[in-house]
């Protein structure tokens, strides 16, 4: 008995590696299909949808006659699915994540210059201000050829590795060799790669006594205490009126336009109401903590004004707080959530709507595909809506009233207070493009390639009173355009076309702010605001 146990025993022991790697198995097999968030019931669960997608996937990796990279494919799949919900929901895929999540969190980790690739090497167009590598003392016409000893010059130079090397960890240092042309000397930096702003408001100036400009490109998290720290610097030179400048801002987080409506808004005034599929409404209000609840305010918006310029928009409308002037805003109405899909990829799922606080919806219907949905633009302009404010539509059924009886609309977009036309001819179009798409800022580039050292000793008032663009400068960039192609005559626009070259040349030497200050000049919605506040006492709210 002993030996025929012993031998049991033996046999059982010689098999008991495969018997554990059988347990082993089995217990990854049943893991990889539990999802504890989900309740007991669904944990064994299978789902037919999902195995479909994954059984395909492997089929094409194991099986197909020729190599394919299924990456590829699984970002179609995931593309193709997301284009059958609404035109909000996206996939950011592993390759464009970190430049969006950059732009959303307001900064990125690097030495701090705006650069071009000028021939075969990197020229600085600007050090940006404050940041690492203007501290260090790098110049606008600096040429990066050097990074760590690492060659940055010559035919085969690309942008995307040369971010690859300026930028890093954060606190590391980067040694750079310049070359100066205005001192036809090589100089050698080291530079201490730093947290870099990537500024959310463009401008903040006076534009007369009392009365302020802020302008907001997009709602980042670094957005409110951008705001913040201007509104502080134009409160100190007396500010008691304000525009606020939305146009052409895209939106962005949810949180930072309900921020900065609250410092306009009074105490447990409604600022935004959500509502998402299990029709759960949450509704969020000012508090106290407002610091221009009494002031005058204008807020600018136009057909490219979305989401969260909508959010601030429609709330201070509703609640009867200033006055909002330009053309009817984009019209989006839903809110997205950023998703980690486990590759470094992310998709943007809409999770709920957005409502203004007398329960407007400002979406637009998108049940005729995104293409129609983004080409809205085409209709308006057709329609007359961005030249005659009679001809933009509404339905008497998404009429609601203000606590103070104005009526607004929903059903697309905010319509503004005070109306302003757009100049829609072809040749005032191509100038805003050209000048704010960079086009024009390559010519300018070139232009103080030749002339920097004029400027040298020059601040930006002694600039904007007393440097004229020559009829001779406007001249060559016509010629510029057409030969890149522009085919554009813009004789007819020669004051504006001067105040835009101007404009850019600001950006170059000073920055954005000064950029919108010679830019806004003779803009048609600050002149409205100009001469509403003409018609108005400075004491009424």
């Amino acid at each position: 008995m002993e030996n025929k146990t012993s031998t049991t025993f033996s046999k059982q022991k010689k098999y008991l590696p495969l018997w554990i790697g059988l347990a082993l198995a089995i217990g990854v097999l049943i893991g990889s299909k539990l999802n504890f968030s989900d309740k007991t019931e669904k944990i064994f669960a299978t789902s037919s949808k999902k195995d479909k997608l994954n059984r395909l996937i492997d089929y094409i990796d194991y099986e197909y006659v020729d190599k394919v990279n299924t990456d590829s494919i699984v970002d179609v799949t995931v593309y193709g699915i997301l284009s059958n919900l609404d035109p909000h929901s996206v996939y950011i895929p592993k390759k464009e994540y970190q430049h969006s999540a950059d732009d959303m969190r307001g900064a990125f980790i690097g030495i701090g210059v705006s650069f071009y690739i000028y021939k075969d090497s990197i020229a600085v167009i600007r050090a940006i201000k404050g940041g690492p590598a203007e501290k260090a003392g790098i110049k606008g016409g600096d040429r990066i050829i050097y990074a760590d000893g690492k060659k940055l010059f010559g035919e085969l130079i690309q942008r995307d590795s040369i971010s690859n090397y300026l930028k890093g960890e954060i606190n590391s240092k980067v040694a750079l060799d310049v070359y100066r042309p205005s001192e036809n000397k090589v100089l050698e930096f080291k530079v201490r790669r730093k947290q870099v702003p990537l500024v959310s408001v463009d401008a903040s100036y006076m534009i007369e006594d009392g009365l302020g400009y802020i302008k907001i490109n997009r709602f980042s998290e670094t957005t409110f205490r951008e705001f913040e720290s201007a509104h502080d610097k134009l409160k100190d030179h007396g500010v008691n009126r304000l525009v606020l400048d939305l146009r052409d801002n895209p939106g962005g987080y949810i949180s930072t336009a309900e921020r900065i409506v609250d410092e306009f808004l009074e105490n447990e005034k409604l600022v935004l109401i959500t509502k998402n599929k299990s029709g759960e409404i949450n509704k969020t209000y000012a508090t106290r903590r407002g610091d221009f609840e009494h002031g005058r305010l204008y807020v600018l918006i136009n057909e490219n004004s979305a989401s969260a310029s909508e959010i601030v928009a429609g709330a201070l409308q509703d609640n009867d707080k200033g006055t909002i002037i330009g053309r009817r805003s984009f019209g989006k109405g839903l809110v997205q959530r950023e998703m980690s899909l486990g590759d470094g990829s992310a998709v943007r799922l809409t999770i709920a709507r957005y409502y203004t606080p007398t329960g407007r919806s400002i979406q637009r219907p998108y049940g005729k595909g995104n293409d129609t949905y983004y080409n809205d633009y085409e209709k308006r302009y057709r329609n007359g809506e961005l030249i005659h404010a009679d001809s933009i539509k509404v339905a008497d059924s998404l009429k609601y009233t203000t606590p103070k009886g104005k009526v607004v609309y929903g059903g697309g977009g905010i319509i503004p207070d005070v109306f302003v036309a757009k100049d829609t001819s072809v040749e005032n179009e191509t100038l805003q493009f050209v000048s704010r798409s960079g086009f024009m800022s390559y010519f300018i580039f070139e232009y103080l390639e030749k002339n920097r050292t004029q400027f040298n000793d020059m601040d930006f008032e002694d600039f904007r009173r007393n440097f004229k663009i020559d009829k001779s400068l406007s001249e060559e960039f016509i010629e510029y355009a057409k030969f890149n192609e522009a085919q554009i005559d813009l004789t007819n626009y020669a004051e504006e076309l001067r105040r835009t070259l101007k404009a850019n040349i600001a950006q170059q030497l000073f920055g954005p702010n000064e950029y919108e200050i010679i830019l806004n000049e003779n803009d048609p919605m600050l002149l409205k605001v100009l001469e509403l506040e003409a018609n108005k006492p400075i004491a009424e709210n």
